[in-house]
């Protein structure tokens, strides 16, 4: 079951679309993304790398570029200390390259997922020590690192921290205080005192923040930059921050790049996915690229993805590219089976009541815990936890529904937690394990998520008449690219639209190719697509219009068949012919 609704937010879109020219259709679509003034609107219609905002707005930015200028003209030796996801790696390959133009002594370790864990720890810092270290930088990581940065203190270490994760903090009687690490420079832009106008950026864009701040104190010119902005379209992307503002810009940019990168890393792993020749979009870095650069980080070590991207010499490029897309088959091989294993015991062991599922995978891989959780909140609905069993205790992923505020809930859990952090959607946890079933009754207890809460929302911009669609709206919808979270792909609906014929096509013979037709307008008709499930959409047809119906659909003759349905019009070229088709994301 599914909760359909049309956004309804209010304005005067032939006032709007008379000021930038643009049709009434596509002013709704920019309104209903919360564009609210004509500045807005002309941003967001026109991306530009002049809306970004100014680094040196950051609390402690100042601080930290003063600091590292310090050690480069001592020639002290820096060591960034990364994250093993795609932004974590982003953010190291930034600061790595940035520091090196600057002249800095400078290398990098990126922790082990299961050997270390997420974050700095005190072994890379007692190894900091004997290798002669003099600065640890953090990327993507160390705000919560409060015991790891007072022992690196402890022994002389200068300290700079930059993340992007939220303030861990402790509650008492409402009151919440925040705990930050004792570094020498905290940079986060979710800092309560920080004036950072747009705290939803990434690991990796904030240290090309601090790159680009550093570039300037020293004299290096803004087009030294270029070659970074592909890597934080890629973080941004990847660890699935909100396309507006300034995100979206980056991203439309570094899509730019990244499709003419002289990179030999990232074009030797274009070429390893098989996608070379394709106008490489967000899609491609989400679902493509980025699962090949995680896939280092979960099943060998992420320096292997760094390596790449540092790669000076084609051969070796290609030979890396190849790895990382062999050990991404082999992880999609394991989550599939990781996922089976899920279901089967949700569906066995009486967990398809809970509000929020934990499930407990011992012989699951750990680094393979938080893509499960995030199939297992889709199929369900539900906020779901994926937990393994790790070197001490219990490791796991958990992956979140709007509706649900997974980092807030875990801190009410966190006498139970052994480690948490993260965001409202996604958080990392280790408990020990005799407290999963006790996890699971308290966040079960206490969560305040309704039955309307838990049912899919598909939410819709505008009612689209067959006949309106057009080669030129297509166009124009164009105008409102790169979709992803927070800019999605504007969805259309319409009641009661009659299918003549269908028939099923695809190698796996998993897609449905239709013909549908406004019944007043004989020009109105098109092809539509569903890539979905088959044997659903026939049920749903015999259900309605029994065996007969579903032969007449089949058989392209007197089709008694109606359906609502949700959809965006696309083009699709064949043979060097374009045709408009229509894609049905949802229907019944």
């Amino acid at each position: 079951m599914e909760k359909w609704f049309i956004k309804n937010k209010k304005a005067n879109f032939k006032v709007i679309a008379d000021t930038f020219g643009i049709s009434e259709t596509l002013a709704k679509l920019v309104v209903n993304r919360d564009i609210k003034s004509n500045e807005e609107l002309e941003a967001y219609l026109k991306p530009s790398l002049d809306h970004l905002h100014g680094p040196e707005k950051m609390k402690d930015m100042e601080k930290s570029c003063n600091l590292l200028m310090q050690k480069i003209q001592e020639g002290a030796k820096i060591r960034i200390v990364g994250d093993y996801d795609v932004d974590g790696v982003m953010a190291t390959y930034i600061l790595y390259t940035g520091l090196s133009k600057c002249g800095a002594n400078v290398d990098f370790e990126i922790p082990e997922r299961i050997k270390d864990g997420y974050g700095i720890n005190i072994s890379i810092i007692d190894a900091a020590i004997a290798d002669g270290v003099d600065t640890i930088l953090t990327c993507d990581n160390g705000i919560a690192a409060i015991e790891q940065v007072k022992h690196a203190k402890e022994q002389g270490l200068t300290v700079i921290i930059t993340d992007h994760h939220d303030i861990p903090f402790v509650e008492e009687e409402g009151e919440r205080t925040f705990l930050l690490p004792n570094a020498d420079a905290v940079v986060n832009p979710k800092q309560h005192d920080c004036e950072y106008p747009f705290e939803g950026i990434c690991g990796g864009v904030v240290a090309y923040k601090l790159v680009e701040h550093l570039y300037k104190k020293m004299g290096i010119a803004k087009e030294e930059l270029t070659e970074l902005l592909e890597f934080a379209a890629i973080a941004t992307v990847c660890d699935v921050m909100d396309l507006v503002g300034e995100n979206r810009d980056i991203v439309y940019f570094g899509l730019q790049q990244i499709n003419k990168t002289t990179n030999l890393g990232l074009r030797a792993l274009i070429d390893a996915a098989g996608i070379t020749g394709k106008k490489i979009a967000v899609y491609h870095l989400g679902f493509v690229i980025g699962p090949c650069i995680n896939a280092s980080g979960r099943l060998e070590s992420a320096k292997l993805a760094l390596e790449l991207f540092l790669s000076k010499e084609k051969n070796h490029a290609e030979l890396l590219a190849k790895e990382l897309k062999e050990l991404n088959d082999d992880r999609k091989e394991m989550t599939l089976e990781g996922v089976e294993e899920a279901i089967l015991k949700i569906e066995q062991e009486g967990l398809l009541e809970d509000k929020v599922l934990v499930v407990y995978l011992p012989s699951c891989h750990e680094s393979l815990a938080g893509i499960i959780a995030g199939r297992i909140k889709e199929r369900y609905h539900k906020p779901a936890i994926v937990l393994t069993k790790a070197h001490e205790g219990v490791k796991g992923s958990a992956r979140s529904i709007e509706a649900y505020n997974m980092f807030e809930e875990l801190t009410k859990c966190k006498d139970i937690l052994t480690k948490f952090g993260g965001h409202p959607m996604a958080a990392g946890l280790s408990l020990r394990e005799e407290d999963i079933e006790l996890l699971r009754e308290r966040l079960n207890a206490c969560t305040t998520l309704t039955e309307d809460d838990l049912l899919p929302k598909v939410s819709i911009d505008a009612v689209l008449p067959l006949p309106q669609i057009s080669y030129q709206l297509i166009h124009e919808l164009s105008m409102l690219e790169p979709y992803g979270k927070g800019n999605t792909k504007p969805l259309f609906a319409l009641r009661n639209v009659h299918v003549i014929k269908a028939s099923v096509i695809g190698k796996n013979k998993n897609v449905l190719k239709m013909t549908v037709a406004d019944d007043e307008q004989v020009s109105a008709r098109f092809t539509a697509m569903i890539f979905q499930n088959v044997d659903a959409f026939e049920q749903t047809v015999i259900d309605k219009y029994g065996e007969d119906g579903l032969r007449a659909l089949y058989g392209g003759y007197a089709s008694p068949v109606y359906l609502d349905m949700v959809f965006y019009p696309d083009i699709n070229e064949y043979n060097g012919v374009q045709t408009i088709q229509i894609m049905i994301q949802n229907y019944r």
